[in-house]
């Protein structure tokens, strides 16, 4: 059975794939913050039927939708440069393009990909609210911004706390796929210690089981926060 699957080994690689889980929570960490503060931009856009902008996020969302995370980080680690050779061509500057680390592709293709469901959701949250609580803003004298900051996003903040939390997690999961483009995580350090040994099972195992650990910890965190917002929530009703 030890020839088949040795444990020993498999604990001894913890360390080893371990070291990189910075790596990771670093580039999950980045594309968490940009695809909310984007996924937010682009709900106010749809929710406020902003011209011809709306039309652009509606394409957006459907081509974030209909096209696999792993197609668009591909798209991004070799398309971005190019378009930044042909700037540099057209416009005469000269960025290195060649010295951008591809963490920072990794950041753009996952931020635009998890923006994308996370405007969905922050727009339905927002149209959830009933529409009279604006009509009550206005009567008090409220502009549109003061009635969605003070009313309506609040609320709102409430419904869409659980789905973006989804969404976080499985941001946090898709990271695994960024060793496609050569950058070094946790995955990519699992593939090198098996290739050492060909004992690719067990160091699969162990990255499952940081991955799991790390889902287990960031879904405890917003248990806790969805606690303190619904606690709010309930005594507004009282």
């Amino acid at each position: 059975m030890g020839k088949i699957f040795d444990i020993h080994y498999m604990l001894s690689t913890i360390p080893e794939i371990v070291k990189y889980l910075p790596v990771t929570l670093k580039i999950a960490l980045w594309s968490g913050v940009i695809a909310l503060i984007l996924g937010f931009a682009v709900a106010m856009v749809r929710v406020f039927r902003v011209r011809v902008l709306s039309q652009i996020c509606v394409v957006y969302i459907y081509c974030i939708s209909g096209t696999p995370a792993m197609v668009q980080l591909l798209v991004a680690y070799y398309g971005i440069p190019l378009l930044l050779r042909g700037l540099n061509e057209s416009l005469g500057t000269d960025w290195n393009v060649t010295g951008i680390p591809a963490s920072v592709f990794a950041v753009a293709a996952l931020s635009l990909n998890s923006a994308a469901f996370m405007s969905e959701t922050i727009r339905s949250a927002i149209l959830s609210v009933e529409a009279g609580q604006m009509e009550a803003c206005y009567s008090v004298n409220m502009t549109t911004m003061q009635a969605m900051r003070r009313v309506v996003l609040p609320q709102a903040f409430a419904v869409a706390l659980p789905p973006l939390g989804n969404s976080l997690i499985s941001l946090l999961k898709e990271t695994s796929l960024i060793f496609n483009i050569s950058v070094i995580e946790m995955m990519a350090a699992a593939k090198i210690v098996g290739a050492r040994s060909f004992r690719f099972f067990e160091v699969y195992i162990v990255v499952a089981l940081i991955y799991w650990i790390c889902c287990l910890a960031l879904e405890r965190i917003l248990i806790l926060l969805e606690r303190r917002v619904r606690k709010y929530e309930r005594r507004a009703v009282k």
